[in-house]
């Protein structure tokens, strides 16, 4: 609710009845009253005639307290991952400024490359180290091939002897760059273990974990994001609508069937339910049966995945409805094979 949760917790608090009235529908709303003039009051008498006129405003809900806590660490989760992928960006730029052989060399969103440029920065620190040397050290630091690893790096730094008036700088900020991808890993580490703590404690969670492709960190968002339960909404179809997986027409005259992907949505589920429908076919026979179908209708892989989605959507209506766990169903057996 951001800005806005204290006074709605003192309005709900006191058994106000509370509507959700976009922003836009005022904007609108606006133009048809008389005058050009724009005053608070005039746009508290705008918002009050709407809340008395429509009928299809929807009205705040708050969560449990679960689903709640859940909604900030999901956030602070995704801001440090933005946090993180910035941070790497600017490593690697400030990697070509001054060692651009080591820069191509590693996949640097890995945590053994950035051990190695947590110690060796330039390319006469990994020359002098040595191959042996180097390979031990990143063994004993749990690195993963460290051998070939210990190799690239070395052949990196046998390709630029030359000394650019970059280094000095550059390698103090790459230290400090890698210094805090590290730190931004353990702190997402530790919020992860907090939301998967949490959302466990929830009922639904052992029925949303036992759904293909939603493991603690999605199960924990999806969650956070209806707001614990299904109160929010009258339909699947409407849920599906909120999450941005259902088609929009656009209906005029003679032109009927004409759907478009909506504009407004909420892009945080869109997102969960889509990753979730993507890690799916690695261990759900029906979702990779019905992704294969979509793919031979002529859809593309992204159209294909979120009709995936939409389908999804009715399964987890069902089973949170239910309270239910998921069955994957049996294969359909033809009469020629019977």
């Amino acid at each position: 609710a951001g800005g806005a949760a204290l006074l709605i917790e003192l309005l709900a608090a006191h058994a106000q009845r509370l509507l959700y009235i976009p922003g836009r529908i005022v904007h609108h709303a606006a133009a048809t009253y008389r005058g050009d003039g724009k005053t608070d009051a005039k746009d508290a008498r705008i918002i009050a005639d709407q809340a008395r006129m429509r009928t299809d405003l929807q009205p705040v809900r708050g969560g449990d307290q679960i689903s709640v806590d859940l909604r900030l660490l999901t956030a602070r989760r995704t801001d440090l991952i933005c946090d993180r992928v910035r941070a790497i960006n600017r490593l690697r730029a400030t990697l070509l400024e001054y060692f651009p052989a080591l820069e191509r060399a590693f996949d640097y969103s890995k945590k053994a490359p950035l051990i190695l440029l947590g110690r060796y920065q330039t390319p006469e620190a990994i020359r002098r180290t040595g191959l042996t040397r180097l390979a031990g050290w990143l063994k004993k630091r749990g690195c993963r091939n460290s051998a070939k690893m210990a190799e690239k790096a070395l052949k990196a730094a046998n390709s630029q002897h030359t000394v650019l008036p970059t280094q000095t700088t550059g390698s103090a900020l790459v230290a400090r760059l890698t210094a805090q991808v590290s730190a931004l890993d353990a702190e997402i580490d530790d919020v992860d273990a907090q939301i998967t703590d949490l959302f466990r404690q929830h009922e639904s969670a052992d029925v949303l974990l036992s759904m293909p492709g939603f493991g603690p960190v999605l199960a924990a968002t999806f969650l956070a994001n209806i707001g614990g339960n299904l109160e929010a909404f009258e339909s699947v179809d409407r849920l599906a609508s909120v999450a941005g997986l259902a088609p929009v027409p656009r209906d005029s005259g003679r032109i009927s069937g004409n759907l478009h992907r909506p504009r407004r949505f909420n892009r945080r589920l869109l997102r969960t339910c889509y990753l979730a429908a993507l890690s799916s076919l690695k261990n759900s026979p029906a979702s990779r049966t019905y992704y294969d179908r979509k793919r031979r209708e002529g859809k593309s892989h992204k159209q294909a995945l979120i009709a995936l989605a939409r389908r999804r959507i009715n399964v987890l209506w069902a089973m949170l409805r239910d309270h239910t766990t998921y069955q994957e169903p049996m294969p359909r057996i033809s009469a020629q094979a019977a």
